[in-house]
């Protein structure tokens, strides 16, 4: 068999782990491999690289793709599926690996559903928002990231008798932002999923400052909608907001904003960190090595069975499959009891 292997939408730690373990056991099948580079753009282009045992040694610890990724949406993109199946056909491929969030598999499930095209997929997003497994890989080492700056500005919040905004990744589901405020003991944590309000964050504040603890840290996800008791709520996005492939607004300055509301309310000295691309970066932790290989080596199992528009899964501490279209049904956001445990784990009750 030929098989492509394709990595799509944000990068993040664990991608190149998953590479190596579909390399390997196709490998030891006498498969042939290849990359289509830049996620869907080189499969709609046919651009495509060999992977063989050279191009994938030594690269498990490191972080992003080797082979290259974007937010290209075949569906977006005049001719672009057909190109995509053109270009399929003329490299003499038999199967596809495509590794990716909602937008990459979405994409994966569609071609499958209308085509039967022969796609197996890996779920990677920071934001473990795939409803079809129980983690995904990058999270864990997203949330070790975020959790270490959040213990190195509790620091220097205590130092200046501050309140610090800490901006973390998280469009639609708060995953990130309740485990890394969890570990990082936050003081208050605002999340998508939950129309917490200002002057709730303010009064939750007061409280701290009044038994003499006066500084205090603020995880907030950069989806979660600035919201007063008024019932005014307001999405914060760039100065101007744009769409990719796949409809979404470019994010961020949320952190920015609540500071400035925190202070004008509560009178605090506020500042406010966007953490920003570094929880993409750098190198796996070991958790997310290890569920990235059993992924990369689930996929290819996926392949030789021929169980196209499935998704390698994590069920348990099981290595499963399931469709692709439930996989892709909808996301995974952070329910109620979540976020009481995590009110309850801070002290926000």
């Amino acid at each position: 068999m030929r098989v492509a292997l394709l990595t799509g939408g944000g990068d993040c730690p664990g991608l190149n782990a998953v590479i190596r373990a579909v390399a390997r056991k196709s490998f030891a099948r006498d498969y042939e491999l290849v990359g289509a580079l830049e996620g869907w753009r080189g499969m709609i282009e046919g651009n495509f690289k060999p992977l063989g045992p050279a191009e994938v040694s030594g690269i498990l610890h490191r972080g992003g793709t080797i082979i290259g990724t974007s937010r290209t949406n075949p569906y977006k993109v005049e001719g672009g599926v057909e190109n995509l199946r053109e270009k399929f056909a003329a490299a003499g491929l038999d199967a596809l690996v495509a590794i990716g969030g909602e937008d990459t598999l979405g994409v994966a499930a569609k071609l499958y559903d209308e085509f039967q095209f022969p796609v197996v997929g890996v779920p990677k997003t920071i934001d473990n928002d795939l409803s079809g497994t129980d983690y995904t890989f990058g999270f864990d080492t997203a949330v070790s990231i975020a959790t270490e700056a959040i213990d190195r500005l509790h620091t220097t919040a205590e130092s200046h008798n501050r309140v610090l905004v800490v901006e973390i990744m998280g469009r639609h589901a708060g995953w990130l932002t309740v485990h890394s405020g969890i570990a990082g003991g936050a003081d208050a944590i605002l999340i998508p999923e939950q129309k917490t309000t200002v002057e709730e964050v303010c009064a939750h504040l007061k409280k701290r400052w009044d038994s003499g603890k006066k500084f205090a840290i603020v995880a907030v996800s950069e989806g979660y909608e600035l919201t007063f008791q008024s019932g005014e709520s307001e999405m914060v996005a760039k100065d101007a907001p744009a769409t990719d492939q796949f409809g979404h607004v470019l994010l961020g300055g949320v952190g920015a904003a609540l500071s400035k509301e925190i202070e004008k309310r509560a009178g605090y000295e506020t500042r406010s960190v966007v953490l920003g691309h570094t929880q993409r970066g750098g190198t796996p932790t070991a958790r997310d090595r290890v569920l990235a290989t059993r992924y990369g080596l689930k996929a290819a199992d996926l392949v030789h069975e021929g169980a196209f528009g499935q998704m390698a899964a994590l069920r348990g501490d099981d290595i499963v499959g399931v469709s692709l279209h439930e996989a892709t049904a909808e996301l995974k956001t952070v329910p109620q009891e979540w976020f009481e445990t995590a009110k309850a784990a801070i002290g926000w009750l």
